[in-house]
């Protein structure tokens, strides 16, 4: 097999940590071996073991002479919850080191790459690139800028619409859909929604069907007014409710949130509304990588009005809604001219279901 076939697997490995490994990168690794992999190994979660060391130790004396195919390049620096791995891929006797994306923390960003080639090993560098900074784009984003990579999700009918003039929106889209989203739910370190769909729709947020974690869950609202029965603030294991208000929030409503359970979190406001990009600063200041935007109309436009979307994940179902007075998928004031529309760049689009699911990159 090729170099490429080898990554391709070992990124399939990576991908099997998805939502356990943040504020780490998601990091396959194969051990191969006169065209043999000898052992496998993938980062389970934050903390824990290296994709690299489990490899290396299953591998043990067939390592000597194999070459490595790791998906991330090794870490070298400390201190840190883990000792570096270049230090065991050294030692392991491994002839040939192929890595599909250099580590872009600023403590790594090559030299552990350095430290290898200088140890005699030879070292390949950009095999599958591109797949594996996909794959990491949470942690390449918050490891470079401080700040989570943010997802805006959309669920719609064909001609836009994503709830009735009287505001139902349970379910525009079927459960193939609906089962994607619980999915992307369990990939990611919180979902964003405002306290519209909260009043709307009382969520829970959770990742259902089977998940073993679930995200954080962080509400936008302004003054407070949620109600302290929503099923939102009730207590889910691993997952902390996060309520971003501003200084028009009464004290009195706060000490009750946080009597709840519940993490009250000042941020700025502009123009009356929580501010996104200070609330994307601030979920990055507490370590969260990735955040998946799930908001009504209003919420939709303020993320992309304040250029904090990295992604777009519209799910499309087939039927037409019609009607100036329903809600359409983003609110807010529409631009004058075509040129000024957000242009999505390498676009996907695929059927789930009945559904179609366009994705692209802002």
């Amino acid at each position: 097999m090729s170099d490429p076939t080898y990554m391709r697997l070992a990124l399939r490995l990576a991908a099997r940590a998805r939502g356990w490994t943040s504020p780490n990168p998601m990091v396959g690794a194969l051990v191969v071996r006169d065209g043999r992999i000898v052992a496998r190994g993938y980062h389970r979660r934050a903390g824990g073991p290296h994709a690299e060391v489990h490899a290396l130790e299953a591998a043990a004396a067939e390592a000597k002479g194999a070459t490595l195919y790791v998906t991330v390049e090794p870490c070298c620096h400390a201190p840190k919850r883990t000792p570096p791995c270049t230090g065991a891929v050294i030692a392991s006797g491994v002839r040939r080191v192929v890595v599909a994306m250099r580590d872009p923390n600023p403590r790594v960003r090559g030299r552990g790459i350095r430290l290898l080639r200088g140890a005699g090993l030879a070292v390949e560098v950009g095999v599958l690139e591109a797949e594996a900074r996909r794959l990491n784009e949470g942690y390449a984003s918050w490891v470079t800028t401080g700040r989570p990579f943010v997802t805006l999700k959309i669920a719609q009918t064909l001609d836009g619409k994503i709830a009735t003039a009287s505001g139902e929106s349970r379910w525009i889209t079927g459960p193939r859909a609906r089962a994607l989203t619980h999915r992307l739910r369990a990939q990611v370190d919180a979902v964003i929604v405002g306290l519209g769909t909260v009043l709307a729709d009382d969520p829970r947020l959770t990742a259902r069907r089977g998940a073993r974690r679930h995200p954080h869950r962080v509400i936008l609202d302004e003054r407070l007014a949620i109600p302290p029965t929503a099923r939102v603030l009730r207590r889910v294991e691993g997952a902390t409710t996060y309520v971003a208000t501003t200084d028009r929030a009464p004290a009195a409503r706060r000490r009750r949130l946080e009597a709840l359970g519940a993490v009250v979190v000042p941020v700025k406001s502009r123009g009356g509304l929580v501010d996104f990009d200070d609330l994307i600063d601030r979920l990055g200041a507490l370590q969260m990588t990735s955040v998946l935007i799930e908001g009504g109309s209003e919420v939709n436009a303020s993320a992309l009005r304040a250029g904090v979307v990295g992604k777009v994940v519209v799910m499309v179902a087939p039927r037409l809604l019609g009607g100036r007075d329903a809600v359409g998928a983003v609110g807010g004031v529409s631009p004058l001219r075509l040129a000024d529309a957000a242009a999505l760049r390498d676009v996907s689009v695929r059927r789930v279901g009945a559904d179609f699911i366009v994705e692209g990159y802002l």
